[in-house]
């Protein structure tokens, strides 16, 4: 089935992270089939200007996510402030648990990384052997290892159609220099959710916190989902 044929339905089952209909196999990950090209063409010019710009990360499922959340909420999985120190979460209510994950891990059906259209990048070519990525701000800033790819993409992606949702505080997530996003194929994923939608799919699911994540809907919504910085 084609992205392009789904349904109003169809559409935001993708976008909530319940459909692999709009996915196709690129480099070992899963993107959205409308952003293929265009990230092709991204690449073959970092190419050609000396990076080797990989995906890290793409596609999540609600369940990916979920997983994700829940051991963060619990305390098995560090959550981290944007200094990258663990939080204490036995001091924090749920609504703070919430908000503190929310700075870098986003709520099941919510998460980007569902629309297939989202990547987090990294310069392979700037990496020695069995470095491992961390993807967090130093390496992206500074005398960081992608620093340079990162100035390249700063005056080339919107050329290739793509551009960073979190590429400054806006009071929401934290700044992410390594996530790039399609903006006509993020746009049409982002028509297709809504409040009632991620209602209705957090009141059926596992997540720790449900009942003070259904409460706060709305202002979570605003200040993690739509809040995002706009294509330039």
């Amino acid at each position: 089935m084609s992205a392009l044929s789904l349904n109003p339905l169809q559409l935001s089952a993708c976008a909530t992270g319940c459909s692999d209909a709009h996915l196709v196999d690129f480099a070992n990950h899963r993107i959205h089939v409308g952003i293929v090209d265009d990230f092709i063409a991204l690449q073959n010019a970092a190419k050609q200007a000396g990076f080797e710009l990989t995906i890290a990360s793409s596609f999540r499922d609600f369940e990916r996510q979920s997983t994700i959340w829940n051991a963060k909420f619990s305390g098995v999985r560090p959550v981290l402030n944007k200094d990258q120190q663990p939080v204490d979460l036995s001091t924090l209510s749920e609504l703070d648990i919430c908000n503190a994950i929310l700075l870098y891990s986003a709520l099941p059906g919510a998460s980007r990384h569902h629309f297939g259209t989202d990547v987090d990048i990294f310069d392979q070519a700037a990496i020695k052997q069995g470095y491992k990525l961390q993807l967090e701000p130093h390496e992206y800033e500074d005398e960081g290892p992608f620093a340079a790819m990162t100035t390249w993409l700063n005056d080339n992606l919107v050329k290739f159609g793509f551009y960073r949702p979190y590429e400054k505080d806006l009071g929401g997530v934290a700044p992410e220099p390594w996530h790039i996003s399609h903006i006509e194929q993020s746009h049409i994923m982002c028509e297709a959710i809504n409040i009632e939608v991620l209602s209705k799919l957090i009141q059926q699911s596992d997540l720790l916190g449900k009942q003070t994540i259904l409460t706060h809907l709305p202002e979570l919504f605003e200040r993690y989902v739509t809040n995002v910085s706009a294509p330039i």
